[in-house]
């Protein structure tokens, strides 16, 4: 009898590893491959198609459920959904199901390791069955082509910047690659640092993990933003998936609105949304950065930001996974500077107190 050939996908070289080792207890089970991500995985499958997919949901480039459908549309294998965003009622859970997902498993988020030493059984039952099973083709999903609205549909025309203020604010915007991107910087800037508010392009039910995985590493409070959130010191705002944010002030100090709305640039929550609202709202109190991803969502509202007096960057191509929305705030002129994905920590912190410093000589 032919050993169960198995593809293991996750973002984590460590639940790779531990995943690989109880999989190779079994004599009936061979792992024939790993991959940290979909697009990889992908690859790999158009060479060497295995029987069972064990799949993470929250990975950069593609997130787990995009991915399972894309697979069963083209290419239908056996899934075992392996992740910490797959709790039981969760409406993540139902969409991996609803896609194709023969077994969930729900790891923690701390801890992932000693959890599956522990769960063996778990998980040798889960890929067997999964072996068993039969999976069929699904319709792909009918992608419609949206009109391409502007920032302006839910900002409006004729929103006024405002008056002057010493409250600080750094604006990030990123799409394809900023999971891993965000956590890269965000754990790099320290505890008080001026706040912080971020659009990442993820669907709803996403954000709310994503955030609480990177309060877990920062030394800043990261949290999935509220209407009416306030924007202080020590604290980063992350757009929830499936609702617009904006920036607006309140006497002296900024909080945020959470708002429907259309899409804009295709998405929502939209990055040029965040930024042009900095720009009318913050204006030269603002730092801005645009970070890897697919696409021109933020380069008009970086450009607004610096027109306004901000201080406004852009990840470097080196280290985008997608050199799209960068390269078009680049070539907007909308970017003072392209920054590696290692600088950028710093070169935010420093830019607010230059901010401090260009304002104390305009005095």
């Amino acid at each position: 009898m032919n050993p169960i050939k198995v593809l293991i996908v996750d973002d984590s070289a460590l639940v790779r590893k531990v995943m690989a080792e109880i999989l190779a207890t079994d004599k009936t089970i061979e792992v024939i491959g790993q991959a940290r991500d979909p697009v990889y995985a992908l690859q790999f499958i158009e060479k060497q198609k295995p029987d069972v997919i064990t799949l993470d949901i929250e990975m950069p480039r593609m997130d787990g459920v995009t991915f399972l459908k894309k697979l069963m549309a083209e290419n239908p294998i056996p899934v075992v959904i392996c992740s910490s965003l797959a709790e039981q009622g969760a409406e993540t859970t139902l969409e991996a199901m609803k896609a194709g997902a023969i077994e969930i498993i729900t790891k923690p988020k701390v801890g992932v390791k000693g959890f599956l030493q522990k769960s063996v059984d778990e998980v040798l039952h889960a890929v067997k069955a999964a072996a068993k099973s039969r999976v069929r083709k699904r319709k792909a999903v009918s992608l419609k082509v949206q009109k391409k609205n502007t920032a302006d549909v839910i900002l409006g025309k004729n929103a006024r910047a405002m008056t002057q203020t010493t409250e600080k604010v750094i604006a990030i915007g990123a799409s394809t690659g900023g999971t891993q991107a965000l956590r890269n910087v965000l754990a790099r800037i320290p505890a008080m640092a001026p706040g912080i508010v971020i659009v990442q392009h993820m669907p709803e039910k996403f954000t709310t993990s994503f955030a609480q995985s990177l309060n877990d590493i920062c030394e800043l409070d990261v949290l999935e933003a509220k209407n009416g959130d306030r924007i202080q010191p020590g604290r980063a705002l992350i757009a929830p998936g499936g609702k617009h944010m904006l920036l607006k002030r309140s006497g002296a100090m900024y909080h945020v609105d959470i708002i429907d709305g259309p899409l804009v640039s295709r998405h929502r929550p939209s990055v040029d949304v965040l930024l042009r609202s900095v720009a009318r709202y913050a204006g030269r109190n603002a730092v801005g950065c645009l970070m890897t991803g697919m696409g021109d969502d933020g380069a008009q509202g970086l450009l607004e930001m610096k027109q306004a007096g901000a201080l406004t960057y852009a990840q470097d191509e080196a280290t985008s996974v997608v050199f799209g929305m960068p390269q078009e705030a680049w070539k907007k002129g909308a970017a003072l500077k392209l920054l590696p994905l290692d600088d950028i920590a710093d070169v935010l912190i420093e830019a607010c107190s230059r901010q401090n410093d260009i304002r104390g000589k305009k005095r």
